[in-house]
């Protein structure tokens, strides 16, 4: 590959650091990218001195946006977007007299390659050019991740998380003694700003790993310290429809979510996962579904990889969802004759759902959407109790989840099928599975549709009813909107006619 084509922002900052006189070095993990043949667009410069003023110029250059990360240590960050992609370009003054030096303070192994950019021109072969790190090879090629040396967690403990993020993204496994310090050293991540950590947070439910990479930080007892809630949920018997307890049920919901997604990824290609080809042995043969083909795929892809707020998808996100939604159900339990109950655990959920959102300073729409999943995420299996749920059931659904009906309709499918208790059968499975479907195709017809032209306004209800503004508006213009989608009125006149009757006037 030729760097200065296909990264033109490396010309710039190799410009400017000769006009400074600087030394300055790619390091760590976009030159591991290359030799993985991963994608990269985060890029790590260690710099002999002044790294923020050189971040600064290049901001300057480029049009992008500075970002001081640390003063004392200085250390400055530059974000550029284009044609869609975030740019990031770190810059750090060495911490130690020489490079050599540096990169034996750094976090593990696979991240101690390194390219002095003064070597590299047009017809540079960059892999001759990188300084020699033997180790690095060697762990690039056993895939594994191993500190540079034991203080690494404690020079920077947000390293224990980094740990599981390269074992979730990159699929390597963390070696003995570095997992032993990660064990000995696991509550020196309270030290670190829950910014950083929430970021390592979202690259493991980015992955297609969550699953694996949650049982491995449970192992270290490094979850419990970053989210310290969900020990509530250890231990708690459910019974009935559930052969797991509250912990390990949410769990599997996650693990059956990942699988989830990637049987809709093997049906666009005529593949139908089930025990017999692949599936879960645990699983029940999948029922087909209404939509299927390339069209359902490619709109629930796009759909999940929306982004919601802060650079985070729709796809990480509800994978949170799906390991908090049963979180309310520790605080709910109760034994009613023979059987366990968990009334209102959805809003008990929600409300604990929203403080650890917050610890964690998510933003307003990423804490909605987990409030919401969580409130709504057992609406999917009332429905599925009719053999086949009304129009205005549907309706109802659909207007009360908006743009996030079909995470819910995927969670749900995700959480039914966790269950196998002994209340559980293989018909109650396969109804489920289809209402679900059922609902996904109607989601995406009505995204496809053009929206209904309202019959009604609260300026109607003054001026033509004569009525003050109340939350008696809301009720009236709800079943207005509700009689109209399902065909029961299509004129103003009869809109009038059924909001004097909801208005008893």
């Amino acid at each position: 590959m030729n760097f200065l084509l296909s990264f033109p922002h490396l010309k710039k900052i190799q410009a400017l650091s000769h006009r400074r006189k600087l030394s300055v070095y790619l390091v760590g993990g976009f030159l591991r990218d290359q030799l993985l043949n991963r994608a990269g667009y985060d890029f790590d410069f260690a710099v002999s001195k002044d790294a923020i003023s050189l971040a600064r110029a290049l901001g300057r250059a480029i049009k992008g946006a500075f970002v001081l990360l640390h003063e004392e240590h200085p250390c400055g960050r530059v974000v550029k977007k284009e044609k869609g992609v975030l740019w990031t370009f770190d810059f750090s003054n060495f911490r130690a007299s020489t490079i050599e030096k540096d990169l034996g303070l750094r976090d593990f192994t696979i991240n101690t390659l390194c390219l002095n950019l003064r070597d590299i021109n047009h017809t540079t072969n960059w892999i001759q050019k990188l300084l020699d790190s033997p180790q690095a090879a060697k762990d690039l090629k056993l895939q594994t991740v191993r500190m540079v040396a034991p203080k690494a967690f404690v020079d920077d403990p947000l390293r224990l998380m980094r740990a599981f993020s390269l074992f979730a993204q990159l699929g390597f496994k963390i070696e003995a003694k570095t997992f032993g310090q990660i064990q000995k050293n696991v509550k020196l991540i309270h030290k670190v700003s829950i910014e950083r950590v929430r970021e390592e947070w979202f690259k493991i439910l980015s992955s297609q790993r969550t699953f694996e990479t949650l049982l491995l930080m449970q192992k270290s007892s490094l979850l419990e310290q970053v989210i310290p809630q969900v020990t509530v949920m250890k231990g708690v018997h459910q019974g009935g429809y559930h052969h797991l307890d509250v912990w390990r049920h949410s769990l599997e919901v996650v693990r059956q979510f990942e699988e989830l997604v990637n049987e809709i990824k093997l049906e666009s290609l005529g593949v139908i996962a089930s025990p017999a080809n692949g599936g879960t042995k645990q699983s029940f043969k999948r029922s087909p579904r209404p939509l299927q083909g390339l069209a359902m795929t490619h709109f629930i892809h796009d759909y999940l990889q929306e982004e919601i707020a802060g650079g985070h998808k729709r796809y990480a996100l509800l994978k949170f969802a799906c390991l908090l939604h049963d979180i309310g159900k520790p605080d709910t339990r109760k034994k009613e004759a023979d059987r366990m109950t968990f009334h209102g655990h959805e809003h008990v959920g929600s409300r604990l759902v929203r403080i650890i959102a917050k610890q964690m300073k998510l933003s307003v729409k990423e804490r909605h959407f987990l409030e919401d999943l969580t409130t709504w995420h057992l609406r999917p299996g009332y429905l599925s109790n009719f053999k086949k749920p009304s129009e205005r059931m549907i309706f109802r659904f659909l207007r009360d989840t908006k743009e996030e009906a079909l995470s819910v309709l995927l969670l749900s499918l995700a959480d039914q099928r966790s269950t196998r208790g002994a209340l559980t059968t293989k018909a109650k499975h396969q109804h489920h599975q289809k209402i679900c479907w059922q609902m996904t195709e109607r989601f995406i017809q009505q995204k496809n549709q053009k929206p209904l032209v309202r019959l009604m306004t609260g300026h109607d209800l003054i001026k033509k009813l004569k009525l003050k503004p109340s939350p008696l508006f809301t009720k009236i213009l709800c079943g207005v909107q509700e009689a109209q989608s399902l065909g029961k009125i299509s004129t103003k006149e009869e809109a009038l006619i059924l909001a004097r009757k909801i208005a008893r006037i």
